[in-house]
């Protein structure tokens, strides 16, 4: 998952076996637009035999319209982790 991050061009900044933090690289974007994307793995259980894996992206930025920087680095990050689940 940390090198699906990085692909997207995402700076790795906490990670243990079910949750990682990645932040945006610096200097594309307005400093508040800068996103920060969390992921979180629930390991396969007996019940749920496939990994289910939640992916948060957040910024200062406000809603207002729903294609948004944040909603497009959503879809970058997504897009990518169904790539590698491939």
């Amino acid at each position: 998952m940390a090198d699906t991050l990085a692909a997207c061009d995402l700076n790795l900044i906490y990670e243990n076996d079910e949750y990682l933090v990645a932040k945006e690289k610096p200097g594309g974007v307005k400093p508040n637009l800068l996103a920060t994307v969390e992921v979180l793995i629930n390991p396969p259980t007996v019940a749920e035999p496939a990994a289910r894996v939640d992916v948060i992206v957040q910024n200062e930025e406000l809603p207002l319209r729903r294609d948004n920087h944040c909603y497009q680095i959503f879809e970058v990050v997504n897009q990518a982790i169904a790539k590698t689940s491939l």
